[in-house]
């Protein structure tokens, strides 16, 4: 990596992924680029909306851009509010992001997939080659983000890459709408000493990460020797997995005052439809993944930091 793009740095994940990779690699040019105009992201930064190819292009060429952490989408949650602009953004950005990438000679392009491309006919605890019956327009073109850089990589030779990231636990940026936000709001209500209702039952249980780690597994991914993968963009990474009971009962025994309330919506459906566990034997095998933080580690850093 010479020269980096992040499309979405204003997110949830690009904006400590920004922040890691310039203070890891100072020697590499970090552009941050997000749609929005108003980002307290340091420079270099340029506005950018992903489904502008011609634009794209444009930013890549200026910098003379190597590689591209691709991770601007609109979540699950959202993205059921309002799915022809998910999959606008969702599946039309990743396409401008690929033939910008092959247009313009890029080395590599990293983008995330998610748990979301299971559905309620996947199996129990699946690996990388599985039942895909996402039930989401996010789901769906995650599905697509895979297939997509499989055809990039095997039709055009350009490096993609990618991994299916958990529910994603953070206090550095707001979640952005997606299924397993309560696992961050919570934190959020205790600190500011709130009550919070969860909008899923306190017995559901999903495949969680902490921030830390699912930006080391993309870096990760991304230096390994492509010798050794035996994937594209579908490796199962996982951290952890819990209820919603036994989350907020780990918040509790630090911050006794705080009351949570249990009251399941829409989302629910959305959760149910995920298995709450992942098979990551292949990334753990294939380029060292290995997650640091547990439960408890992840409980007294948020609150710490909250």
């Amino acid at each position: 990596m010479e020269t980096v793009l992040v499309t979405g740095a204003c997110g949830q994940i690009g904006s400590e992924l920004t922040a890691t990779l310039r203070e890891r690699y100072p020697g590499v040019t970090v552009v941050s680029s997000d749609v929005r105009s108003d980002s307290t992201l340091a420079q270099p930064y340029e506005r950018l909306d992903v489904t502008d190819q011609s634009r794209l292009e444009s930013v890549i060429r200026e910098y003379d851009v190597d590689t591209v952490f691709h991770l601007a989408a609109i979540l699950s949650a959202t993205g059921e509010d309002d799915p022809q602009t998910a999959f606008d953004v969702n599946a039309g950005g990743l396409y401008a992001v690929l033939e910008a990438g092959r247009r313009e000679n890029v080395d590599q392009v990293i983008v995330p997939s998610s748990i979301a491309v299971f559905g309620p006919q996947t199996p129990a605890n699946p690996g990388e080659k599985t039942v895909l019956s996402p039930s989401t327009m996010y789901g769906i073109t995650k599905v697509l983000t895979e297939r997509l850089g499989e055809y990039y990589a095997s039709r055009y030779g350009l490096d993609v890459r990618g991994l299916r990231l958990p529910g994603l636990i953070s206090y550095e940026t707001p979640p952005g709408g997606g299924t397993t936000d309560y696992a961050v709001d919570a934190f959020y209500a205790a600190a500011a000493g709130e009550e919070y209702t969860c909008f899923v039952r306190p017995d559901t249980r999903l495949p969680m990460m902490y921030m830390p780690d699912a930006i080391s597994a993309l870096i990760d991914l991304a230096t390994a020797d492509e010798a050794d993968l035996r994937y594209r963009c579908e490796y199962n990474v996982s951290a952890l997995s819990f209820t919603a009971r036994e989350l907020v009962d780990r918040i509790e025994d630090r911050v006794p005052e705080f009351e949570a309330y249990f009251d399941p919506d829409d989302r629910q459906r959305i959760a149910d439809s995920w298995p709450d566990a992942v098979d990551d034997s292949a990334a753990r095998a294939d380029w060292g993944w290995e997650p640091e933080y547990g439960l408890e580690a992840v409980v007294d850093d948020m609150l710490a930091n909250l």
